[in-house]
């Protein structure tokens, strides 16, 4: 048996010439390559504002996550109020929305934060808590507070339209609109004048504060300052711009008008 022999003309791999490929375009030239360090782009300001408010909307919304829901407003779009509308079409009108009881100030700094954050300003005018200065008195002292006019509620001024609507429906502690089936109705002009503040030289006697008188005429009250102190009797009249009042006491048997400052008694 013959011993079988290899090929002769085999062909073997030809070693690359790393010197004549670089030179043929074939392999980089180390010292070719761009190893200067690619500048980072700077923070974009605008990126950053709107990520500031963004925190601190979510803070406020943390702040309400505990407290009882409002009822929210229908789900859908509001085409027939307005969606659609050119920008040179917008008008402002004042609408009342519910908010959660006594988170008034938070439910309108959140919305605020959403307005901006949502780049919709060009729709919302002020948005505001209706407030009314009372007088008050304690152990005998004289004190002019600020009191919600409608607890439970804010006043904003805005157009209507889809982006708006939706805004509303996504902030956290605004519940839906007043209005007949959720359908936002702008409030009257004698509403909006109780809710905007004057100017010094507009203001008359309806703008002075007002009496925080707890009772009303035919009611009961007790006598708990002045010489009549502990007596009772029923109340006759109020004099809201005096704070004055009379009150029937009973007398020696005779019921008899008595004139007294309106914190001097207590309704029974």
């Amino acid at each position: 048996m013959s011993d079988e022999t290899l090929p002769t003309d085999s062909k073997q791999p030809e070693a690359v010439d790393e010197t004549s490929a670089a030179a043929d375009g074939g392999l980089p030239d180390a010292d070719a390559v761009d190893t200067t360090p690619v500048e980072e782009a700077a923070p974009d300001e605008a990126a950053l504002a709107k990520a500031a408010l963004i925190r601190e909307l979510d803070e406020l919304e943390a702040q309400m996550d505990d407290d009882e829901p409002v009822e929210e407003s229908p789900a859908g779009p509001i085409e027939e109020l307005g969606a659609g509308e050119f920008d040179e079409d917008i008008q402002l009108e004042w609408y009342i929305l519910k908010v959660q009881s006594n988170r008034e100030r938070t439910a309108s700094d959140a919305l605020r934060r959403k307005v901006a954050i949502e780049g919709i300003d060009r729709y919302f005018g002020e948005i505001i808590v209706p407030t009314e200065k009372v007088t008050e008195f304690k152990s005998g002292k004289k004190k002019t507070v600020e009191r919600k006019i409608w607890p439970g509620y804010i006043a904003v001024q805005m157009h209507v339209n889809d982006d708006t609507w939706f805004a509303i429906r996504e902030t956290s502690g605004i519940g839906d609109f007043t209005g007949a089936a959720g359908k936002p109705i702008p409030m009257s002009p004698a509403d909006i004048a109780k809710i905007l503040p004057k100017d010094e030289g507009e203001q008359g006697e309806d703008d002075a504060p007002k009496l925080n008188i707890k009772f009303a005429e035919g009611d009961k009250v007790k006598v708990i300052d002045g010489n009549f102190e502990n007596f009772e009797g029923d109340v006759d009249t109020i004099d809201q711009q005096s704070g004055k009042i009379t009150v029937m006491i009973s007398i020696f048997g005779r019921s008899t008008p008595v004139e007294l400052e309106y914190w001097q008694v207590e309704k029974l």
